[in-house]
């Protein structure tokens, strides 16, 4: 290539050349060539007694190398040890000291050697060591006895081993000893206190001793600690236990662990900070271990030389120590020597730098001879670090060894020079097939050798020219690289190498795949426990390769349960639980490519609870709450519920006490005294409520004196010389402390009475004796425990006990409104004679007798109460024309007093309630008989009865009204000359003095006449026709059918146009009359009969009830006693009943039906 022949163009070129690449160029096995070392022992080379020894050496070269051994300098006749063998076609040695020997008697420095004709390579110096572990040394231990607060060092001082051992300290039950701030083992094995506790108390401190290398442990003889309780530890500021002084050195070579400690004592318990004078600490490389007292860089360079300091630091001050680290380094490589294949006549050189500190001493040897007394090649030139061929022939071919060495330790490199004469050959193999997924490199190999080193050019296709790196890079060993690799760089590619000896050619194939992608990724989904989820994911890629798709989670195997379950492009999770939220990963892979993508799944739940409570700054009346919260479970925590128990008062009843936002985790909480508190704490998110954490530690607060006073203090007699003191006592959480009593205190409010007082036990009540009679008191109430009073209480005013009025009202008279309303009026009596609380004024009133002497039965009282101070009220729902006796009494809340002198009045006459019944018998072909019962209330003298009726067409059409005046001795009456056959409507009511009452209505049918002839006769013309016959049982049938279904609907209780047009057609002047006064009109008992209403429809049996209008006192109930305003409007109702009057006149004779209404006609 262009760029090779200009390199040719100086001798230092050339040389850099050669050793950058002929150098890289491994030597066909086939070809003659120096042993090259392939494996070898470590240096410090540490065996297991226990086991055979083997030292390890291959090598590889052409003829086959032989091997030689030297042991500490001198060589080393394996023949003559019957225990050694070496591996066939190696240089291996196999030690057998499991049959005999020992270990020991095969200790020292081994180096192995491989030779053939073209020169002998070299092992590092290999020291075999057998590992110890040996036994502690047998030493008394005295007990250890200190005050508490003291320092204190346990020393472990373990046996030196090889390698050294790894200290550890347990108990007798091979536990670990818990460590801390305070108590921690230091990196030379002992225990260090900062300040001994009681706790630390034992007598089982054993330091263990474990050697890796033969897999023993040894231990120490049981140290036994006695930690005394002080009286009183006396704090004290830090000082270190180590590191001594306040500066020390450290040193350490590079790429090692630096470790840097430091342990303080004090009281309290330091705490240890470390900074880097003039820099910082490396952030990746930085740890720090035991609680901080120690400091740990790794990968240690000469950049990390410098100045540390530590701090220790507690509430009484701090101290500081510095150490400076110096970082030496053994030999490293800046450039080993590499082999160097050189065709006769050409020049090359061996490069060995190395570095270190103190910088490493560089010597050569040649085929394991220091190079000053190696046989003379005039071919080569020592330059230091540089050995320059120049020239080189056949006979040039040998092993160099460079070793760089300082007080550290050393390196030993060996390269071979190889002269060969070799035409060049391709070492890929032919027609190999590279598939590249488009847009990305294509690496195509040609690996070669050949000496003089060979030119490469690539080709494209049968017929292409030199492949230039201005599209494509030429990489030394030969790769051809296409950075981007398209669709047209398909093809086949020739690989040509030449040298002066010759030509080598070698043809590969590249194709181009269209790259997998992911054309439906799976989406973050949000899921509650126990739903099902799925994900999606669609893959597109080249068909000429096979895909595959796996699903991982979190980048592991899926869990093999069948709760997950893979169809096509779907993976779906059923009965999703906690423990499947995670990442979910679709992975599409080909032979040539892989692709992915990834969604998170969150399943959400309420909270865990909280955990870790602890309380701090433990005052009488407040405290502090933290504590750690548990998993949101994917749903942010919203606040924290804090509740207590009572555990002296309320065990087992937990109490709100307080709530904080989800991002605090503490909270200050008031308290009250003498309570034995504990707490809990939940968590809340959008999803609820969590269990409650575990209970905190209990803690008990002070007693100290009430600081409230009971509640709803009253003052009530019982009895009229007592004042019974009543109050809602405190509960036990509102005692404040032990002993809760009450001081009740009174005296008369209008007296110069001192206060009289009295302490009570924890009741809820004390009764004074001896008061007056219905005198007002001041009361007060005040909570004490043992340690003192609640604040002043409150001052309540009650009264001693009532007694029975001892006055009557004066003056009672009564207006009669109308017949069912009278208004009684009445004086006052004194307030002072009412002894009590006025509730009010008592009517009692009752009926005698019926002025119609007519209705003689007794009437229990009635009573109507009237609220505070009125004198004056409204009877309502009297009796038209009765005679009403009456008193009045005054009512405290003791009872009533004396009655007042009765009073008696009358009632005038009312308009009476409708007749009890109405029954029309007999019907014929032009008369009907009406009989009837008199009003159930006449309410007066009866005068007369009003009849009116008119006849009803087939249309439904009402006729001519017909009004009729009957005596009102009369209870039945018979009306003649009717039309037959005819439909007819009675409207019935009574009359007195005062008006006309309710009515009642009835209808009723006159009969046909009982023989066809009747009806033939008066038509004669017609009636012998077989026709007129025919059509008139037709005609009978049809009429028969249509009454039975109006009879079936009058018993159903529904209308008929009939009675719908007789509703429309009512006379007005028949329609119940009302008084134009504004009273309440007429009253009833609540048991009597309720009034049949308006347009009903008559019983079956054509009795027909009467409408009864009065009203019923329950309707203006107000508890048992009826009350009225002033103004007479009713608020209350009767206290007593009515007996039941028994029902009248309900015996008649049956009524005329539809079914016999259509006798006639058959």
């Amino acid at each position: 290539m262009p760029k090779k022949k200009h390199l040719s163009a100086g001798r230092v070129p050339l040389i850099l050349f050669l050793c950058q690449m002929i150098s890289a160029l491994d030597v066909p096995l086939d070809l003659v060539q120096p042993p090259t070392i392939t494996q070898q022992s470590p240096k410090d080379y540490i065996i297991d007694p226990r086991e055979n020894i083997v030292i390890q050496c291959e090598a590889k070269g052409k003829p086959p190398p032989s091997f030689s051994w030297t042991r500490n300098g001198t060589h080393f006749d394996i023949d003559k040890d019957p225990l050694i063998t070496m591996k066939p076609g190696s240089g291996t040695l196999i030690i057998n000291i499991m049959s005999e020997g020992k270990a020991e008697t095969y200790e020292g420095i081994y180096q192995c050697t491989a030779r053939n004709e073209r020169g002998a390579a070299i092992s590092n110096n290999i020291i075999v060591r057998p590992s110890r572990s040996p036994l502690w040394t047998k030493e008394k231990l005295k007990p250890i006895i200190l005050p508490s607060g003291q320092s204190l060092i346990l020393s472990c001082r373990p046996p030196i081993g090889l390698p050294p051992a790894i200290i550890f300290w347990m108990d007798n039950s091979f536990q670990r000893l818990p460590q801390s701030e305070r108590v921690s083992q230091g990196l030379n094995g002992d225990l260090y206190f900062s300040n001994v506790l009681p706790e630390d108390t034992r007598d089982d401190y054993i330091c263990y001793a474990r050697f890796n290398h033969t897999q023993t442990i040894q231990q120490k003889q049981p140290i036994s600690l006695k930690v005394i309780l002080a009286k009183s530890n006396r704090e004290r500021p830090p000082t270190f236990l180590t590191p001594e002084g306040n500066a020390s050195n450290k040193e350490e070579l590079r790429g090692n662990v630096l470790s840097l400690e430091c342990i303080a004592e004090g009281l309290p318990t330091p705490l240890i900070y470390w900074i880097k004078e003039d820099g910082i600490l490396p952030i990746n490389r930085t740890f720090y271990r035991n609680f901080q007292k120690t400091l740990q860089i790794i990968q240690v360079s000469e950049a990390d030389s410098g100045n540390y300091q530590c701090i220790a630091k507690n509430a009484l001050g701090a101290i500081h120590h510095t150490i400076s680290v110096t970082v030496k380094a053994a030999p490293y490589w800046i450039m080993a020597p590499q082999n160097l294949v050189l065709s006769p006549g050409e020049d090359g050189a061996l490069i060995c730098r190395a570095n270190g500190n103190p910088k490493p001493r560089i010597s050569w040897l040649s085929n394991g001879v220091p190079i000053e007394i190696a046989p003379h090649d005039p071919s080569r030139k020592i330059n230091g670090d540089t050995i320059i061929f120049s020239n080189v022939q056949e006979r040039s071919s040998a092993v160099y060894q460079c070793n760089a060495s300082n007080e550290y330790g050393y390196l030993l490199g060996n390269a071979f020079v190889n002269v060969l004469a070799e035409p060049p050959r391709i070492l890929t193999s032919a027609n190999t097939l590279y598939q590249v997924i488009a847009n990305r490199p294509a690496l195509l190999d040609c690996a070669f050798f050949g000496s003089p080193l060979p030119t490469i050019e690539w080709f494209k296709g049968a017929k292409g020219s030199a492949l230039r790196e201005d599209i494509y890079v030429l990489h030394e060993n030969g790769t051809l690289e296409i950075p981007v690799a398209q669709k047209d760089s398909t093809g086949t590619y020739t690989c040509v190498a030449r040298n002066k000896l010759g030509m080598a050619k070698n043809e590969v194939h590249l194709e181009i795949k269209d790259p997998t992608r992911i054309i439906k990724q799976p989406e973050y989904a949000v899921v509650q426990r126990g739903s099902t989820v799925s994900f999606e994911c669609k893959v597109k890629h080249d068909h000429t390769l096979i895909s595959t798709v796996i699903w991982l989670k979190d980048n592991g195997e899926l869990p093999s349960e069948g709760r997950f379950t893979i169809d096509k492009d779907h993976l779906e999770v059923a009965d999703v639980s906690d423990s499947d939220g995670g990442t979910y990963t679709c992975v599409a892979n080909t032979t040539l490519d892989s692709v992915s993508a990834s969604a998170v799944l969150s399943v959400v739940d309420v909270p865990n609870p909280p955990f870790d409570l602890e309380l701090t700054d433990q005052l009488d009346k407040s405290v502090q709450l933290s504590w750690t919260p548990g998993d949101d479970n994917n749903s942010p925590i919203t606040k924290f519920i804090i509740e207590y128990e009572d555990a002296m008062h309320e065990a087992g009843l937990w109490h709100y006490q307080a709530e904080v936002p989800g991002t605090q985790t503490t909270a200050q909480l008031k308290l009250s005294p003498y309570v034995n508190y504990s707490f809990r704490v939940m968590a809340e998110n959008s999803l609820g409520r969590s269990l409650p954490s575990e209970t905190s530690e209990q803690y008990f607060t002070k007693a100290a004196e009430p600081d409230k006073n009971p509640m709803t203090v009253e003052g009530l007699g019982s009895e009229p010389d007592n004042l019974v003191i009543t109050w809602q006592p405190l509960n036990g959480f509102e005692s404040n402390g032990p002993g809760l009593q009450y001081k009740v205190s009174w005296r008369q409010k209008d007296g110069d009475d001192e206060w009289t007082s009295v302490v009570v036990a924890n009741v809820s009540k004390y009764i004074v004796s001896g008061t007056p009679t219905f005198v007002p008191y001041l009361i007060k109430v005040q909570a004490l425990n043992d340690v003192g009073f609640a604040p002043e209480p409150a001052v309540v005013m009650g009264h001693s006990g009532e007694d029975l009025p001892m006055v009557a009202p004066g003056n009672v008279h009564v207006n009669v409104v109308n017949s069912t309303l009278a208004e009684v009026h009445w004086d006052p009596v004194p307030l002072k004679s009412v002894r009590g609380h006025l509730q009010g004024y008592r009517i009692y009133y009752w009926k005698a007798q019926s002025s119609s002497k007519r209705n003689r039965r007794h009437i229990e009282k009635k009573i109507l109460t009237f609220q505070g101070s009125k004198t004056h009220g409204m009877l309502p729902g009297l009796e038209p024309f009765s005679h009403y006796t009456l008193h009045v009494r005054v009512v405290n809340g003791k009872g009533e007093g004396p009655a007042s002198p009765t009073r008696v009045f009358h009632t005038p006459e009312g308009v009476p309630s409708a007749p009890s019944s109405l029954k029309i018998v007999n019907p014929t072909l032009d008369s009907l008989t009406l009989e009837w019962d008199p009003p159930s209330h006449p309410n007066g003298i009866l005068t007369e009865y009003t009849l009116k009726y008119q006849p009803i067409n087939s249309t439904h059409e009402l006729g001519p009204l017909v009004d009729l005046k009957i005596p009102a001795n009369k209870t039945r009456w018979t009306l003649k000359n009717l039309n037959f056959s005819t439909r007819y409507k009675f409207y019935f009511y009574a009359q007195t003095s005062a008006g006309s009452g309710s009515q009642i209505t009835e209808e009723a049918v006159t009969i046909m006449d009982e023989g066809k002839t009747a009806m033939a006769s008066r038509q004669v013309d017609i009636a012998t026709q077989g026709w007129f016959i025919g059509l008139m049982c037709a005609v009978a049938l049809l009429i028969l059918i249509l009454l039975i279904v109006c009879f079936i609907r009058r018993n159903k209780g529904g209308k008929y146009p009939v009675k719908e047009k007789e509703d429309a057609h009512a006379d007005p002047e028949i329609q119940p009359m009302k008084e134009d006064d504004g009273t309440f009109g007429e009253y009833s008992d609540a048991e009597d009969h309720k009034p049949l209403k308006k347009g009903s429809r008559t019983p079956s049996d054509r009795t027909v009830k009467k409408e009864d209008s009065d009203d019923s006192l329950v309707d203006y109930g107000e508890g048992v006693n009826g009350q009225f305003n002033e103004d007479g409007s009713f608020i209350g109702q009767y206290s007593g009943k009515k007996e039941k009057e028994p029902a009248e006149g309900n015996e008649s004779s049956e009524a005329p039906s539809p079914v016999n209404a259509m006798n006639s006609f058959v």
